[in-house]
């Protein structure tokens, strides 16, 4: 049983619920629980709270509808917020606190039909480690990675949907950078926001409201002398020129990007108003990223998946495999997985993979390229640690379904 259960039948009733105790309590069982993110959300006859834990939201509890407008008023009032406005989005940071177990809080309030819901995102700093070998690459990816890290110039870029750690990956990648290089080198960062401070690293916060954007923040970081660059995220034709750019003129630079796949990162950036000579020559690998529950080590027993799913697998693989899945234990939540790694496609650009983008190949076809001179895909990669008993088939179809076929 968790805090905020045991803390609401201990009250009498709905009117004695202290609203800053339950609060409390709502953070401090997400915190225990390792949760990312808090969904406190008005539902049509409760208000429902979840949690997400390793990707995926699982209900915490129930509360009285009645008590939204006083729940919100209190993390309006934590996170320095306007208390009495419910009709526009609010955005606002709480910091950490030895009450909630040293952990950041941002905060995010957001009108509904039925009222706020607010989502709160949890920086737990004890659950973030930015040590590249501890973040669960694959062998091949990781020494490969390091040596595109190593090379004094060239746009190297992180892509994947929201919540598949590109953040924790580029400040491992920074962080990596300083380690090796120590006072020598001169890294500066541009973000929105600034998610973690980093030792020996210039880090800065656009701010749109004062015309601190991206494209402005990097045309004067230019004059800063940097030697590695990163940009949060390429979400404009401004910033994506001025990245090429840099990349071309001396810098190493790092920076996320939306796009379905790695090599789709082209097709986004010539969309951009990009010249594909410009990207064959800036560009020096595109990085994919997911996050994929663990098989629970406490539960975990040998499995044998549906047949349908089963086809899936490589026939030679299956002789030597060591397919195994989690029943479920107080451990892991009866979920049957503990913890995240991470999961990778790297795709190296060499001379083969310019002279196909130079020729304004298809996405498909820039693919097939990529898969020739050696990259393996993330849906092989998958595959790969389902065989070895990390992970299960099914995980794998619920991250990469879009992929497999």
């Amino acid at each position: 049983m968790n805090e905020t259960t045991r803390y609401l039948q201990s009250v009498y009733h709905e009117q004695s619920v202290d609203v800053v105790a339950l609060v409390n309590y709502l953070l401090i069982d997400a915190v225990k629980a390792n949760a990312s993110d808090l969904h406190i959300e008005p539902w049509e006859s409760t208000i429902v709270v979840r949690v997400r834990l390793a990707g995926v939201l699982q209900e915490l509890v129930h509360l009285p509808l009645d008590l939204m407008d006083k729940i919100s008023g209190r993390l309006k009032v934590m996170a320095n917020l306007i208390s009495y406005q419910t009709d526009l989005p609010q955005e606002g940071h709480v910091a950490a606190s030895p009450e909630f177990g040293n952990v950041e809080l941002r905060i995010s309030v957001f009108p509904t039909v039925r009222g706020e819901k607010i989502v709160i995102r949890i920086f737990d700093p004890k659950n973030r480690s930015f040590d590249l070998a501890q973040l669960g690459f694959e062998e091949e990816t990781l020494s490969a990675f390091v040596r595109l890290l190593s090379r004094p110039n060239g746009l190297l870029l992180l892509t994947g949907p929201t919540g598949s750690g590109k953040t924790t990956a580029i400040y491992a990648a920074l962080t990596h950078v300083v380690s090796r290089s120590g006072p020598t080198m001169s890294l500066s960062t541009v973000e929105d926001p600034v998610e973690f401070h980093l030792p020996m690293i210039s880090q800065a916060q656009i701010n749109p409201a004062k015309e601190f954007t991206y494209p402005r923040a990097l045309r004067s970081l230019m004059r800063q002398d940097p030697q590695v660059i990163m940009i949060g995220e390429i979400r404009d034709p401004e910033t994506a020129a001025i990245a090429v750019q840099a990349g071309l003129t001396g810098h190493l630079v790092i920076s996320t990007i939306h796009a379905g796949s790695t090599t789709g990162v082209f097709a986004r950036l010539i969309n951009m108003d990009i010249e594909p000579f410009l990207l064959a020559s800036a560009i020096s690998g595109v990085l994919g990223l997911r996050l994929i529950r663990t098989v629970c080590p406490l539960c975990a027993q040998p499995y044998q998946p549906e047949p349908a799913l089963l086809k899936l697998l490589p026939a030679d693989g299956l002789e030597h495999a060591t397919l195994r899945h989690g029943t479920g234990c107080s451990e892991c939540v009866e979920t049957g997985y503990a913890g995240r790694t991470a999961l990778t496609e790297l795709l190296m650009v060499d001379e083969v993979l310019r002279e196909a983008v130079l020729q304004k190949l298809p996405t498909r076809a820039l693919q097939q390229v990529a898969a020739q001179q050696g990259m393996r895909s993330l849906w092989q990669n998958g595959l790969r640690r389902v065989l070895q008993g990390q992970t299960t088939l099914e995980e794998i179809m619920r991250v990469l379904a879009a992929d497999a076929f």
